[in-house]
């Protein structure tokens, strides 16, 4: 049977999978269409996905707690009814709401996410196996966010064991080792591209993903995006296969389908402590951007004024 990697573009050197993340419960819009049953914001906001080539549409519905196994597959075949050819994850806590909608998808589909906590893998683990789903393999275990790039490889192993013994292979399971705020927790950001170096020995033909702009939480409105967009090229250097993204992030989308290769070009020379020389002025908030993540600089506000 096909997995999702089987029916997604191919991808070419420094090019990257999205996961359109705007069908979200949160989004005002599409929190009301969701509760009031209106169809039409919803495949409004699945056909903007499509032409902005998104790979992968994310339905997030939250906890979903009283009637998401109602509004999950209904969610999917709203969805399918104008956009059937891009592969769906379906992304709440509510593990009913999953099931319901998993016989409902018309392509391979995604689950978001398995956690490294028995009472979720062993409940989850068996629905993906029997649907043939890929699932997101959250690095968060039973003592939460995991301190360093050594407990994200040891909860790796336990969920990958259990994911093989019900016969999911590694190539079905999206690595998520968790993006946290640079602000708040800097050393985190290099564990996990450590991480990410590890995981091809740890668990090879495994995909990855992450929901990169909890890089920038708690940094102003208007510096985010910069911070998205550099931790993104460095992931994407340390092998990250997809990101979590707004398709109306065209800087993003670009360099998805390798179309920014200044900025990747410039992000992976401050990454391997070269000279950067002499680069534009956007591109340049991409290196001193990388400089904080990597801690050779230190984050304030106005770490672009330096």
């Amino acid at each position: 049977m096909a997995k999702i990697k089987d029916v997604l573009r191919p991808l070419n050197e420094g090019e990257f999978w999205t996961i359109g993340e705007s069908l979200n419960v949160i989004g005002k819009e599409i929190g009301r269409a969701f509760k009031e049953r209106d169809p039409k914001p919803i495949q409004q906001e699945a056909l903007l996905q499509k032409e902005k080539g998104v790979d992968l549409i994310d339905i997030n519905l939250g906890p979903a707690k009283k009637d998401g196994h109602e509004l999950m597959p209904w969610v999917v075949e709203v969805v399918q009814e104008v956009v059937d050819d891009v592969p769906l994850v379906l992304d709440t806590s509510n593990i009913d709401a999953i099931a319901a909608a998993l016989p409902k998808c018309k392509m391979p589909c995604m689950i978001n996410s398995i956690m490294v906590r028995p009472e979720r893998y062993e409940k989850m683990i068996p629905l993906a196996a029997e649907h043939n789903a890929d699932f997101c393999a959250l690095m968060w275990g039973p003592e939460g966010l995991p301190r360093d790039e050594n407990e994200r490889a040891a909860l790796l192993v336990e969920l990958m064991t259990v994911a093989n013994e019900a016969g999911i292979e590694n190539d079905q399971m999206w690595v998520d080792g968790i993006v946290t705020p640079v602000n708040i927790q800097q050393p985190q950001a290099i564990a996990l591209m450590t991480f990410m170096d590890m995981l091809p020995d740890i668990m090879p033909g495994a995909l990855s993903t992450c929901g990169v702009s909890n890089i920038s939480s708690g940094i102003p409105d208007e510096l985010r995006h910069v911070m998205n967009v550099t931790y993104t090229a460095m992931l994407a250097h340390h092998g990250m296969i997809s990101f979590i993204a707004d398709c109306k992030d065209d800087i993003t989308m670009d360099m998805s389908h390798g179309k920014r290769p200044d900025i990747m070009d410039a992000v992976k020379k401050v990454m391997d402590g070269e000279e950067v020389g002499d680069v534009s002025d956007e591109v340049m908030k991409y290196v001193k951007s990388a400089n904080v993540i990597l801690g050779k600089t230190l984050f304030s506000d106005s770490w672009l004024e330096v």
